[in-house]
């Protein structure tokens, strides 16, 4: 490895990497942190610049083939041992490397989302945990990608990419305030369904097909009066749907509510009939 080994958890270059793990230095520097041998590789297959790996060589004699590559391309990568590494890392989950990536979260004008797709608005969700796990269920239901709105975590702190399992490189996800989101649904006439205590309609009767927005907010607050209003003013189609809660617990974990939303909209896109050529052409 081309670079000098760092022994020092006080190395100025260490330091810096680890002070990423905070928001504001993350938006000052446009810089992030992934843990984790499959993040980082999700991260360059999606094209993000990797600035410098931490390579821990305690973990591993032999490097991936993807950090032998990132090494070709000039990517610096650097030996840190013992109390060095660990101050970079992230807690006890050492898997032998941690990147610093340019990475941050995108706004809504900087993000394509795919016009005949479900999409996922998100709003007010604080723990990075549940922001990841909602991106590795779009990822795996292939939804057209996650809006963030209204505050909340970042998809660029280092625990959700590693909560999303490097999805967040792959699946369009963009931040708004809410109102940005509401505006974006009504600027692209996307039909709102929205999962709410009191909801309607059951999951599974409502219309999930097409460019529909799968709408859910905080397990503390729900979703903003502004849905509601935009809605009233003819600005936007609302509908709520709900999830049955038969136990002690009055809500449900929003990642989970996530999952079985896009997995229903997934089911009855492929319950759909599929139209021949020929009939789309009459």
């Amino acid at each position: 490895m081309p670079s000098d080994p760092i022994t020092s958890a006080s190395n100025p270059r260490i330091l810096a990497a680890a002070r990423l793990r905070d928001g504001r230095q993350r938006r000052d520097t446009g810089l992030s942190l992934v843990d984790g041998q499959r993040e980082i590789a999700r991260a360059a297959a999606a094209g993000v610049e990797i600035v410098e790996v931490f390579v821990d060589p305690a973990a591993s004699s032999t490097p991936p083939d993807w950090l032998a590559r990132l090494e070709a391309r000039g990517t610096r990568v650097t030996p840190a041992h013992g109390a060095a590494f660990a101050r970079v890392a992230f807690g006890d989950r050492n898997e032998g490397c941690v990147a610093v990536v340019r990475f941050s979260g995108r706004t809504l004008g900087e993000t394509a989302l795919p016009a005949d797709r479900p999409v996922l608005v998100v709003e007010g969700i604080e723990k990075p945990g549940n922001l990841g796990a909602i991106l590795r269920t779009a990822d795996a239901a292939g939804l057209g990608g996650v809006i963030a709105c209204g505050g909340g975590t970042d998809p660029a702190n280092p625990a959700t990419i590693r909560a999303s399992l490097g999805t967040v490189f792959s699946v369009p996800v963009a931040t708004a305030p809410t109102a940005g989101a509401i505006e974006w649904c009504a600027a692209h006439g996307r039909r709102v369904v929205a999962a709410t205590p009191t909801g309607s309609t059951l999951w599974h009767a409502a219309d999930l097909t097409g460019p529909v927005v799968l709408l859910l907010g905080s397990e503390a607050r729900g979703i903003a009066p502004d849905w509601s209003a935009a809605a009233a003013a003819g600005r936007l189609r609302l509908d709520t749907v709900r999830l049955p809660m038969h136990g002690a617990a009055d809500s449900l974990n929003v990642a989970a509510t996530a999952a079985v939303l896009a997995y229903e909209a997934l089911r009855q896109e492929d319950a759909r009939p599929r139209r021949s050529p020929e009939d789309r052409s009459r």
